[in-house]
């Protein structure tokens, strides 16, 4: 084999995983090279909100959040059960502690704080707690990547200017409700004038996280080298012994003296895939994930022999799709009081405010009951719910943009019947839900569902109300867009290969 190059680890995709990997070779000593499919790195890591759940970890601890190791197992047993082992179970809750501490002790700049009260997604399970386990990257000025810089995957949600964590977007949401609110607004305002001034990029979320991540492989000496896509793998006696991948165009063999590590392989943008392994119907422009997203990894693993697992499930995503065809995902826009998600027949069918995960595997679940009625499904608001709440990256009392009413992605009715007529259902049905939630959200207790008796469902709740996830829906014009099954990637991929290791 004539090696274009060799070193002694390859690491195949920038994600925080492939990061994760090539940063910590790098700091053992290992000459590492980290390619990416894409112009840009950082994939899907960067295009997510950058949360990280390890139990006990140190950023728990300095905040002073109780929590244990048996606590831990307990939840991870209560939510995996036994689809995950013991073994697996218990290194991930013992090393995930260990990478923190090693990346906090061996670089300047992998720095997290602890998401106050960021609920664990089932507080209401055994071991789960409502105070949460997750933390956040810190805010970061982006110009410290120099040269880098214009290498990193740039969000695709405009935010106006504005900078903001996970934890400053819970309180932004209660701008009009809260004093927290509007000084947590105050605080991102000055944030973007520091920035015009001093010219600071700051990022936040995935892009603080791959930022920092990238900054620290850097430092340390590592190679990344963009529009590098992964082909195949070559073999000898039964060992990956390196690469073959596509570099600008060109043909390249990569040897790896140690070991290859892939970090990617999710297939959510390649749409024969999708329609070979995921739940029906399915289309690619439902995702979320990054366009090199098309898992390149799975052919010539297969022809390794190896095996598959969880090839039909994905990080589910309930979104709508803008006027320019962008999915954008509902996360704490599922949590505000005056709002409800029914399907064709106008019908709730679910508690909105759930997991997003566990959101997209119901909707399929309902629609295989309804015979189609669940996919697409249609989230309502009125009147208060936009005067309040920020609602598809729009501020209270935003109007929808007008490309949104010119290419029916929104439909408004001054009445509900009008409404209903509108998405194609019986007015009086549509009416008859819609009452009956008001009645819970006038008693405070979603009786069909449970909306609001959970910790995670509350976090981007109103705290002004009785129910922080129940209001009525009673102030015209109503408005309705439709939710598509979407997802921010695949969670499939290899589990065994038959070759020795």
């Amino acid at each position: 084999m004539n090696w274009n190059k060799e070193y002694d680890v390859l690491v195949v995709g920038s994600g925080a995983s492939g990061f994760s990997a090539a940063l910590t070779a790098k700091l053992e000593g290992m000459e590492t090279l980290l390619i990416e499919k894409e112009g840009k790195f950082g994939g899907a890591t960067a295009l997510s909100g950058g949360g990280v759940w390890v139990p006990n970890n140190r950023y728990l601890v300095e905040a002073g959040v109780a929590d244990t190791f048996e606590e831990a197992k307990q939840y991870m047993d209560s939510t995996i059960g036994e689809r995950t082992s013991d073994l697996m179970k218990e290194t991930y809750l013992h090393k995930g502690i260990e990478m923190l501490d090693y990346f906090h002790t061996k670089t300047n700049h992998m720095r997290f704080s602890y998401a106050t009260d960021y609920s664990d997604y089932y507080a209401h399970f055994p071991g789960g707690k409502a105070h949460g386990r997750s933390i956040e990257p810190l805010i970061f000025d982006a110009r410290k990547l120099d040269d880098w810089e214009k290498l990193m995957l740039e969000p695709t949600l405009d935010t106006a200017g504005f900078v903001m964590t996970g934890q400053d977007f819970r309180y932004v949401n209660m701008l009009t409700r809260t004093w927290q609110g509007k000084m947590r607004a105050l605080r991102l305002g000055l944030r973007m004038i520091k920035s015009k001034i001093t010219g600071a990029r700051f990022v936040s979320l995935g892009q603080a996280l791959i930022a920092r991540f990238a900054l620290s492989y850097k430092e340390a000496g590592g190679e990344l080298c963009v529009n590098t896509a992964f082909e195949d793998f070559v073999v000898e006696n039964d060992r990956v012994i390196g690469i073959k991948v596509k570099k600008d165009g060109k043909e390249m063999y990569l040897k790896a003296r140690k070991g290859v590590i892939f970090g990617s392989g999710g297939f959510s943008k390649d749409q024969e895939k999708r329609e070979k392994y995921l739940p029906k119907p399915t289309n690619h422009e439902w995702t979320s994930s990054p366009e090199g997203q098309t898992g390149d990894l799975l052919t010539p693993a297969e022809k390794l022999g190896v095996k598959f697992d969880l090839m039909d499930k994905v990080w589910g995503a309930p979104s709508i799709i803008d006027h320019e065809g962008k999915p954008y995902f509902l996360v704490a826009d599922r949590a505000i009081p005056s709002m409800i998600i029914i399907d064709q027949n106008g019908d709730r069918y679910l508690n909105e405010a759930i997991p997003y995960h566990e959101f997209v595997d119901k909707m399929y679940e309902h629609d295989t009951k309804t015979k189609g009625k669940a996919i697409h499904s249609w989230i309502i608001v009125d009147k208060r719910t936009k005067s309040r709440y920020l609602f598809d990256t729009l501020f209270p009392g935003q109007d929808f943009p007008k490309e949104y009413y010119e290419k029916d992605i929104v439909r408004i009715g001054n009445t509900v019947e009008e409404l209903a007529e509108k998405l194609g259902m019986k007015p009086e049905k549509l009416k008859e839900t819609i009452e009956r939630f008001n009645g819970f959200a006038r008693n405070g207790k979603d009786e069909d569902f449970g909306r609001g008796d959970n910790p995670y469902d509350r976090y981007y709740g109103d705290p002004t109300l009785k129910n922080p996830n129940l209001d009525v829906l009673d102030k015209a014009p109503f408005y309705a867009l439709r939710v598509y099954p979407g997802d921010i990637g695949t969670k499939g991929g290899v589990k065994k290969r038959s070759l020795r290791d």
